[in-house]
């Protein structure tokens, strides 16, 4: 007997060693995700057209209440499907059809604490997130999340596309962390992070097949990696280091960001759940180009108080600094975005300075009687940095908020920049949420700067332009090296940092030289028409138009008549060819238009032997191609050759086909004749 029963516990161990496996698939079947219980921890992996894309990675949270990490087995499961149609604007399509397969699967600890993880998956994009019911007696009703052990593990001959996170109190003035640091291509994955703190969101992998060449444009498969959906309820995180054998985590902000203020973990009610963290698959990176995964799986947090404008801004920081922040030569902004059609200009810090609060007022009419709106720029602090730069102390509290924005709604005011934030934690992001709610109830519309990761804000927050997050053209003016780069880093962003959210890169800027008088500093390495196709390659409502007044007088009149009538809001976007950092080619629909647009940010002719134009135009448009021409010599010793931009007739052959090079440091555009 007792044999017995010693045979009976030992079977019931087993039992609970034993793996359980729960799997969904995509509505295609292609994409599959397997979840797996065994020896008391949870993983899950990935596959995409039978191969493993992502290797068996931890599951679990640490909190509060329990380790949610080991002891667990599964409680149960369900599948259901998610069908969700919506209209949305300021992204890269006007519209979503969402269809996938839900897993819920139910896990407890040894202690009896309870969690489940939600795997939603569509035909290329994977979204999964925890969520914490309240436990026995319907408490705890809180709980603190201290980390996660989600892991992203790939295939040994995988190379990365990553932007590695930096420390806090670092930068200018104590500003960073800002996701303003170099992105890396090709990258082997234990090759540690430059400031050993990681990777920023979006982190994009090609899975290569290793008898290929490494640098081959047909790996087997390109995966990225994101969140969304992250507001005031949670931190924002990023990604760990690479561990052999684990391969990535989820991190959460470092202690010392916003000035060492706030927790470094998220606190939430009970019930409550975690951001959705992403993952985008494909053969090719059409699907990670495409993705609306980060807007798929989050909703509108409140109505638009008003019917919110997009548009283009001209910006005389940029090219002329500090100084320009004056009523004269705001004024010629102005007029030039009049001039151009803008129906914006951005007036830059030191405003409440060196133009005063009154005379804003008096700017704000002529603009508006230009038929022109202002947007101006504020500092966030606050606490959470050293930056100097006014008007401070105005977005920082409630009360400093409802003051500024009255006033700034009873001007006419129709925008705000808010700059220079602190890191990722809660108390950040709540920031973020609180400009965004109170901004809105004034009618203003909100671009950040010096600031993190848009994470599915563009849906959440009706009134939420665009966000910097990224090396940005400010750099461009500060040294000849990031002239060098630009084209690399246009070439790198639509595959990464766009392909999530919007992008105010900051300007399609049309002088040669990096100077007010556009004869003096250092000098653009970029064609005239790479610099056009970058208000098409680079998406955001609000774009910048960074020309100058000079530009009116310098540039062909056919580049001002397009620069003239650019759109900023898309309706359907989609790939067409491309390597992040070498080139991209890509379409984007406007109302019926199409633009077909082009970069090639290598120092090397790219010729696009068969480019297809069939899904884009029909055999009787007439059509025009912008192309930067072979290089000329340039007249000054020090610049390179220089491409030449043009403007002809295009006629595809009978099956939609056209044959073009793409110069070094070269652009296109292709759209109807107008």
């Amino acid at each position: 007997m007792r044999k017995l029963a010693l045979l009976i516990v030992a079977c019931c161990a087993a039992v609970g060693l034993m793996a359980e496996e729960k799997t969904v698939a995509s509505p295609s079947g292609e994409l599959i995700v397997k979840v797996l219980c065994e020896q008391g921890r949870a993983t899950y992996q990935v596959e995409f057209d039978g191969v493993s894309v992502v290797q068996p990675s931890a599951l679990g949270l640490n909190t509060s209440i329990g380790d949610l990490t080991k002891g667990l087995s599964v409680a149960g499961a369900r599948e259901s499907k998610v069908v969700k149609s919506y209209e949305m604007s300021r992204t890269k399509a006007s519209s979503s059809h969402f269809v996938a397969n839900q897993l819920d699967v139910d896990f407890v600890n040894a202690d009896g604490v309870k969690f489940s993880v939600t795997f939603l998956v569509d035909n290329h994009n994977i979204a999964l997130r925890y969520s914490i019911p309240r436990q026995k007696d319907n408490n705890p009703k809180r709980a603190v999340v201290y980390s996660e052990c989600t892991a992203f593990d790939f295939p040994q001959h995988t190379t990365t596309f990553l932007c590695p996170q930096i420390g806090p109190e670092k930068g200018w003035e104590h500003t960073k962390p800002s996701y303003e640091e170099d992105y890396e291509a090709d990258a082997q994955m234990d090759k540690p992070s430059k400031y050993a703190h990681g990777y920023t969101f979006p982190c994009l992998f090609r899975i290569v097949n290793h008898s290929l060449p490494m640098y081959d444009y047909e790996p087997a498969y390109w995966v990225l990696v994101s969140e969304t959906g992250v507001s005031s309820a949670y931190c924002g995180s990023h990604l760990s280091d690479y561990q052999k054998g684990i391969g990535y985590t989820v991190a959460y902000p470092d202690a010392g960001e916003n000035g060492g203020y706030g927790t470094a973990f998220a606190a939430i009610p009970l019930p409550g759940n975690t951001p959705w963290r992403t993952i985008t698959v494909g053969r090719t990176l059409e699907p990670i180009v495409e993705t609306t995964i980060p807007y798929d799986v989050v909703e509108p947090m409140y109505e638009p108080t008003v019917d919110y404008r997009p548009g283009r801004y001209t910006w005389s920081w940029l090219l002329w600094q500090d100084k320009s922040v004056n009523y004269d030569d705001q004024v010629k902004f102005i007029d030039l975005a009049a001039a151009m059609g803008y129906e914006y200009c951005l007036v830059d810090n030191w405003w409440d300075e060196q133009i005063g609060r009154e005379r804003m007022a008096q700017l704000s009419r002529y603009a508006q009687e230009k038929g022109v709106s202002l947007m101006l720029w504020y500092n966030s602090n606050g606490f959470a940095n050293d930056a100097p730069q006014t008007p401070r102390q105005c977005m920082n509290t409630a009360i400093a908020r409802d003051r500024e924005m009255k006033w700034l709604q009873s001007i006419g005011v129709k925008g705000i920049k808010v700059d220079f934030f602190g890191g990722d934690k809660q108390e950040t992001m709540r920031l973020y949420e609180d400009i965004l709610s109170d901004a809105n109830r004034y009618g203003l519309q909100v671009l950040f700067h010096g600031c993190t990761l848009p994470r599915g804000w563009e849906r959440m927050y009706p009134n939420y332009v665009g966000s910097e997050a990224v090396l940005a053209s400010e750099n461009l003016f500060f040294t000849q090296e990031h002239c060098d780069s630009e084209g690399f880093e246009l070439t790198m962003h639509p595959f990464v940092r766009n392909a999530v959210a919007t992008m105010d890169w900051g300007g399609v800027i049309m002088n040669r030289r990096m100077a007010k008088d556009n004869n003096s500093r250092h000098y653009r390495r970029t064609g005239d028409v790479f610099e056009m196709a970058t208000g098409i390659t680079n998406q955001c409502s609000i774009n910048c138009i960074a020309i100058q007044p000079n530009n009116l007088d310098e540039l062909p009149q056919f580049e001002l008549d397009f620069l003239k009538r650019i759109p900023t809001m898309w309706d359907d976007t989609q790939f067409i060819e491309g390597y992040p950092g070498r080139y991209v080619v890509m379409a984007r629909r406007h109302g019926d238009t199409w633009y077909v647009a082009a970069l090639n940010g290598t120092d090397k002719p790219i010729t696009l032997l068969s480019l297809d134009l069939s899904p884009f135009f029909t055999s009787s448009d007439a059509l025009t191609i912008y192309l930067d021409e072979a290089a000329k010599k340039s007249k000054k010793k020090a610049e390179p050759l220089l491409p030449v931009s043009s403007m002809k007739p295009l006629k595809p052959n009978g099956k939609g086909m056209v044959k073009v090079t793409l110069q070094p440091k070269g652009g296109m555009i292709i759209c109807p004749q107008k």
